[in-house]
């Protein structure tokens, strides 16, 4: 199946390291810059990454709206990019923010505070008899 890929503006040797889902989209996980908290997850076509590097300003691809939205554009809880990685397969990039406000759109700090799974406690091995 080929990506779906919308025009974009984002420097041909970057997005020639892309790799994208059906959607054109990759994952970007947001990261407070100085502290490491991980603020949040959120999508990204070609363009959309092509404004974070040039805006300073989070852009996301709202799979539910079909359209981009800036972090903090309504609310005032603005992402300002510090830093953008690709990961080595590709396939995922890493925004270092300076988090203004909460990331989650409910509000939070984070979207990873709400429900924490505490994994179950290692059992030793059974003795062979």
């Amino acid at each position: 199946m080929t990506s779906v890929i919308r025009p974009s503006q984002l420097d041909p040797e970057i997005a020639a390291r892309l790799k994208r889902d059906a959607a054109g989209l990759f994952p970007a996980v947001a990261q407070q810059y100085d502290t490491g908290e991980v603020l949040m997850l959120g999508w990204m076509d070609d363009e959309a990454l092509h404004l974070t590097l040039t805006t300073g300003r989070c852009t996301y691809w709202s799979r539910s709206r079909q359209e981009y939205w800036i972090k903090g554009a309504t609310s005032g809880h603005e992402q300002r990019v510090k830093s953008v990685a690709l990961d080595c397969d590709g396939d995922t990039v890493l925004v270092q923010v300076d988090q203004v406000g909460g990331a989650c759109h409910t509000g939070d700090r984070t979207c990873f505070d709400a429900a924490v799974l505490e994994p179950a406690e290692p059992q030793p091995p059974a003795a062979e008899s």
